[in-house]
């Protein structure tokens, strides 16, 4: 089989590295029962011993030459093969505690992300590689430079571990960037679950789309300085000073305010009917 070219459009950069590969498989502990999903196994440096210690292994792959690769290599095996693009799978059809692993394209890591996520319910833990930096973000406390949205997000969501660095030379072609591994554990129950997740997402957007500038003026369409001050926010303070707890309290807040107006626009139509 002749050798397969890594293409820049789909982030590829394959894992060769077999020290590497034994310490993922490592951390994922695989047991023969679990329900596992690898994104993007490319050449299948930790497809081959995912494989050989489950009794299935399903993986998603866009790359019609790969696919055509593990076809051929695992054919009459126990590898179940989903064409397609990751952002697009729906992570709850395997069922229930599914294990997710994989080495993600750097391009598309933030999107991804927040794709699994959406899923956590049908997900029992995540181990993915991806650029050391978005995994220092990922995993960052409050008041630190790296501290951000992605982090309030996930950490809304997931326990997060970074599990182990891995040099550039650990991959085919060598990217630009160190990587790390992560492991994200979803939250259950949820120990800070917000009244609307859509209105906790609005603010945190908002809050940290200027990150130099203070709540006061990130927020004020939704809050005056008073209103902060009244549920125990700074209003001199910035986004990153803030922890998870502090984001859903304001979006609690916000919601209420919300269902409050809502509720008094119903009634009040029904009072003119």
């Amino acid at each position: 089989m002749r050798p397969h070219r890594a293409r820049r459009r789909f982030g590829q950069n394959f894992l060769v590295d077999e020290g590497v590969v034994d310490a993922i498989v490592a951390a994922v502990a695989p047991r023969r029962e679990d329900a596992m999903l690898e994104i993007g196994p490319g050449l299948g440096a930790l497809t081959r011993p995912l494989a050989r210690r489950l009794a299935r292994l399903q993986v998603i792959e866009i790359d019609r030459d790969i696919v055509a690769r593990l076809r051929s290599e695992f054919a009459g095996g126990n590898l179940l093969i989903h064409e397609g693009d990751a952002l697009d799978f729906e992570f709850a059809a395997p069922g229930g505690e599914l294990r997710v692993v994989g080495n993600l394209p750097y391009n598309i890591s933030t999107p991804l992300l927040f794709h699994l996520a959406r899923h956590a319910a049908a997900i029992r833990d995540i181990h993915v590689m991806l650029q050391k930096e978005v995994v220092e973000r990922m995993v960052a406390e409050p008041s630190s430079s790296a501290y951000g949205r992605l982090s309030v997000m996930l950490q809304y969501r997931f326990a997060l571990e970074r599990v182990l660095e891995v040099p550039a030379a650990a991959f085919r072609p060598a990217p630009a960037v160190h990587s790390a591994l992560v492991r994200m554990t979803p939250h259950r129950p949820l120990p800070h679950p917000a009244r609307d997740e859509a209105t906790f997402a609005a603010i945190v957007a908002a809050a940290f789309s200027q990150r130099r500038k203070t709540l006061r003026n990130t927020l004020k369409a939704r809050f005056d300085a008073a209103r902060l001050a009244q549920l125990g926010i700074d209003p001199g303070l910035r986004a990153q000073d803030l922890a998870v707890a502090d984001f859903v309290l304001l979006a609690d807040d916000a919601a209420t305010g919300i269902v409050g107006r809502t509720a008094d626009n119903s009634l009040q139509g029904t009072t003119r009917e």
